[in-house]
């Protein structure tokens, strides 16, 4: 339980104290697991974790570091995880989460040698094969070496749930935001108004920082797909495709930001088509065609026109205009000299394309499978994408990506809920059961199951036999993510 008395401080200072305590305590760690104790860059990197400690105590009166899904928490507040400091609360989460830590506490007083102490355990214990009762020894172990200022507590299965909801909400905000700013924007630019980009921006930001905490929670959502409202769904998706994309292929925050800003807009010059065009359910006439090819370089005006009135970065502009050309600039608009699309146009039309082709639209009955999409991405190459991006789109989602549905060998139904972390699976997806093997409804979120779990004779529990089509069964996947 929580211990009374824990001051809520001031988030502000809570943020910036806790990732620099965080990451004081990463390279403490570091040090001990490379260096002996006596060497100086231990020495010093013990100084840094206990004045950083002391900084956060010298304003609250204790330290609850806390596990939430692959978030971390200092007294209530969520740190947020940044490129910069990925790599250092990465560790922290897989080392106490090894130990089967939830929650650590700090007391004032801490002394250096109890800092030592304690982190040693944790690296000695963290090494065994057998993680069995390692949590008590490291509590029996801590106290017999006098560490009196450091505590911890077990992660418990409803924690685990608690984890697992404040992760979807967050998610669900998120999403559900930046869909209405689209919606605002699209409609603002229809009805001739003057559109405000710093919501937009904001609405970006906050995609790409759920992205880097929580990347599955986010890319559940885009399986909701609802065709009422597919313009602004669909550049909320292609926007939160785009940045985990430009996330797998090394970019900096900063450029996903604008890699974000300009796949939310890239669709914008839609905005400027007839509705009765852009929602009508049969096939588009000759004219009318003309009309929707025009969206990109109508899309092109719209941004320069908002750009006097805030600053737009050529880049979206660019993407607006360039998304739909293909690599071999056969698609359109046509261009008038050989060029070049900018990565951030061949990235655009590789979410783009994978979002458009999986979501059932007012004229169609029935999407194109997920898995059956991305093969005809890889292996078409009139759909003119750069496959290199195709590539890393794969290796993204998986073979299966989240949202397939499909057939298992026991005879169950389930959704894909994210691809394994060990590209070695990428056949072998995390998947939620949906329909038990006696064709039972399992509610949301169905029951987790990897499927590259094996039975003691070394055959896989689980296996897919094949795609299916969820509509079969009565299936909403966006029930299961939401």
């Amino acid at each position: 339980m929580r211990p009374e008395g824990i001051g809520v401080g001031n988030e502000g200072f809570l943020r910036q104290a806790g990732r620099g305590l965080l990451f004081s305590l990463y390279s403490a760690l570091r040090s001990l697991k490379l260096y002996p104790l006596e060497n100086a860059t231990v020495q010093k990197a013990l100084n840094d974790l206990l004045e950083a400690t002391n900084g956060v105590l010298a304003r609250e009166e204790e330290i609850e570091i806390r596990i939430a899904g692959d978030f971390l928490f200092i007294n209530g507040t969520r740190l947020r995880l940044e490129l910069d400091n990925y790599a250092s609360f990465s560790q922290i989460l897989s080392l106490l989460r090894s130990l089967d830590i939830g929650t650590l506490w700090v007391r004032p007083g801490i002394e250096r040698r109890e800092w030592q102490i304690f982190l040693s355990l944790l690296l000695s214990l963290s090494s065994r094969e057998d993680s069995t009762e390692l949590l008590p020894e490291l509590l029996e172990r801590a106290a017999s070496g006098g560490v009196k200022s450091i505590d911890v507590e077990p992660r418990s299965e409803s924690h685990e749930l608690d984890e697992l909801q404040l992760a979807r909400e967050i998610a669900k905000r998120t999403y559900s935001h930046g869909v209405a700013v689209t919606k605002d924007v699209v409609n603002s630019v229809r009805m001739g108004r003057a559109a405000s980009l710093k919501k937009v921006k904001r609405a970006v930001q906050l995609m790409v920082d759920q992205v880097l905490n929580n990347e599955t929670s986010l890319m559940g959502l885009t399986t909701l797909r609802d065709y009422d409202e597919y313009t602004f769904t669909h550049c909320v998706n292609v926007c939160i495709f785009s940045i985990a994309l430009g996330r797998k292929l090394g970019l900096t925050k900063h450029q996903l930001y604008d890699l974000g800003l300009a796949a939310l807009m890239h669709d914008i010059g839609k905005a400027r088509i007839p509705l009765e065009v852009l929602n009508k359910t049969g096939g588009l006439d000759e004219e009318e065609w003309q009309l929707m090819q025009g969206h990109p370089w109508m899309g092109t005006l719209t941004l320069f026109e908002l750009r006097a009135y805030e600053e737009t970065p050529y880049r979206s502009i660019l993407v607006a205009h360039e998304h739909h050309m293909k690599k071999d600039l056969s698609g359109y608009p046509k261009s008038l000299r050989p060029r070049e699309a900018g990565i951030y146009s061949k990235l655009v039309a590789v979410a783009d394309g994978f979002d458009a082709a999986t979501t059932r639209r007012a004229y169609q009955t029935v999407p194109i499978e997920p898995d059956q999409v991305l093969r005809e991405m890889w292996d078409n190459p009139r759909r003119g994408y750069e496959k290199v991006l195709v590539k890393a789109l794969i290796n993204l989602l998986g073979i299966y990506p989240v949202g397939t549905c499909v057939i298992l060998d026991t005879f169950e139904v389930a959704i894909v809920a994210q691809p394994h972390e060990d590209a070695r699976y990428l056949n072998r997806p995390i998947a939620r059961v949906v329909i038990s093997e006696e064709g039972a409804a399992l509610p949301p979120p169905g029951l987790p199951v990897d499927l590259s779990e094996r039975q003691p004779d070394g055959a896989y529990r689980r296996s897919i036999v094949k795609v299916t089509n969820p509509d079969r069964y009565g299936i909403t996947v966006g029930d299961y993510f939401v």
